[in-house]
């Protein structure tokens, strides 16, 4: 349904600007992808959030977290529960965790240089990472959500070390890690998906 909605509405996109090429389609519609699949899921979550206590939190993180999820892509459930479910825990959890951990100068830093050294080689491997369903096949607009994965990784990061707000710079490092995870070859086999651009890379 998402699918034919977006695909619609790009095709009305160009009409009404014929400057716009195929590989320029492909990001309006894969944005336009994330934009109507993401926004029933956030306000649920940002329900469930307020019911936990950590609705500001929650909403910070989502904001945070949304230019590195957004380039650097992730594994997508097949269900809407599981959807659901998989959006309030990344971040509600991420809420959580960031208001009641506490990390000494010692531990941030030695979490921050192995996350650092992780992510970057992992955006290397799998960034973007897509789905079947939205697959990235352009290898120009591959390139340059890499790119940006790695600028707002590293800027996120550095963050982290110099803001004086212990609970965002958690929301920056546990945040981080855990959506590179979600873009990694054995995330994606453990919850049964396929990196869209290789099916198209073996036809």
């Amino acid at each position: 349904m998402i699918d034919k909605i977006t695909e619609s509405l790009t095709n009305k996109i160009r009409k009404e600007m014929p400057d716009v090429d195929d590989e320029r389609a492909e990001v309006i519609n894969y944005g336009l992808q994330i934009l109507l699949g993401e926004v029933p899921k956030i306000f649920i979550m940002l329900g469930i959030a307020y019911i936990l206590g950590v609705f500001k939190l929650s909403l910070i993180t989502f904001l945070i977290l949304l230019p590195y999820r957004t380039f650097s892509g992730g594994f997508h459930l097949k269900t809407h529960i599981g959807c659901i479910i998989s959006t309030c825990t990344f971040y509600c959890g991420t809420a959580l965790l960031s208001k009641n951990i506490i990390l000494d100068d010692v531990i941030k830093y030695f979490l921050v240089f192995a996350i650092g050294i992780f992510g970057i080689i992992m955006i290397k491997l799998y960034a973007p990472a897509d789905t079947e369903e939205v697959p990235i096949i352009s290898k120009k607009v591959r390139k340059q959500k890499q790119l940006l994965s790695y600028i707002s990784f590293v800027i996120g990061l550095i963050v982290s070390l110099v803001i004086n707000n212990s609970i965002i710079s958690n929301i920056l490092i546990f945040g981080y890690l855990v959506q590179t995870c979600m873009i990694t070859r054995f995330a994606y086999k453990i919850t049964n998906n396929k990196y869209g651009y290789e099916l198209y890379e073996n036809i």
